[in-house]
């Protein structure tokens, strides 16, 4: 991405426009967006970044303009220096402790703290180092499955990204099938790269993740792997509504979902989702402004 527009406003004014991005189906994959506080002393200030791969037309300009409901901010449009621009704003990131898992950047050395799970995810072209909060809380929530005693046997990555949500489940529960999924292409190659360096085996066995590249649900290798007593989506809230009723098909009587890329001014509406695919809601965490959900399906 070597172009950027970046609008500020209040918080929850950028909160807005980033569910209206979520609501547009017919919206450009080419553009990527993100919002986010500027500073921590200054919570309510609040930026909007799109990136683009080439400087934005009108066009692409009146798109991000139309996320704003009202008044729409003024934009600021900048070229970017050559550079890959996800590696670089995870450079240098902090390694993060998140429920028995601590995951850093092979800048940091790993863990020697006894039972804790060391992962090292390098900054790569695919989101989810464990910095995220929705990546952290995803596995604080898997720790308190294991520990509330539940065994997996089948479990899928839907939006794995970098793997890691995969490899953690991998490492709670070492004898299940592990599927992992994602709509990028270029995540098969990380995924494989960063399963190698943490000593994760590939394959379709038990104990071993098998990697795809899929839409959703929407793969034969995932149907014929299923149904599945885990499924993870860290994603964002509106697949996660239109994927419900897909998830809940997909899942065993009984088996358990982990929903995050949440706001918690957004949960509602998944939950509303999940329940209408008759899902219930099991338990939930909010980290920072995000929401992680557990959700489970009856028992037939």
């Amino acid at each position: 991405m070597s172009w950027k527009i970046t609008a500020f406003a209040p918080r929850a004014t950028i909160e807005a426009a980033l569910v209206a991005h979520e609501d547009a189906f017919d919206w450009d994959e080419g553009i990527v967006l993100s919002g986010s506080e500027i500073a921590e002393d200054k919570p309510d200030d609040w930026q909007l970044e799109a990136w683009f791969a080439d400087e934005p037309d009108e066009v692409e300009k009146q798109a991000i303009a139309a996320l704003f409901r009202a008044e729409v901010p003024a934009f600021i449009v900048e070229k970017l220096p050559e550079t890959d621009w996800l590696v670089t704003s995870q450079q240098g990131l902090e390694p993060i402790r998140a429920g028995r898992f601590y995951v850093h950047t092979p800048d940091h050395p790993a863990s020697d703290e006894p039972g804790v799970i060391d992962f090292a995810i390098p900054a790569s072209q695919a989101f989810g180092t464990g910095q995220h909060a929705t990546t952290a809380g995803c596995l604080a929530m898997l720790t308190h499955m294991k520990a509330q005693g539940l065994i997996f046997r089948n479990h899928a990555d839907i939006g794995t990204g970098t793997g890691l949500l995969a490899f953690a489940a991998m490492a709670l529960w070492p004898r299940a099938l592990a599927t992992a999924s994602d709509i990028d292409q270029v995540c098969v190659g990380v995924v494989e790269d960063n399963a190698a360096a943490n000593g994760v085996k590939m394959g379709p066995r038990g104990g071993e993740l098998v990697m795809t590249v899929a839409d959703g649900m929407d793969h034969p290798l995932i149907a014929a792997r299923g149904p599945y007593d885990l499924i993870m989506a860290n994603i964002l809230a509106g697949p996660l509504v239109s994927l419900a009723p897909d998830f809940a098909r997909s899942l065993a009587p009984g088996g358990s979902l982990v929903l995050a890329g949440l706001l918690e001014t957004q949960e509602e509406a998944v939950r509303r989702a999940c329940r209408r695919a008759g899902l219930r809601l099991a338990a939930r965490l909010v980290n920072g402004d995000w929401s992680i959900l557990w959700m489970r399906a009856r028992r037939k």
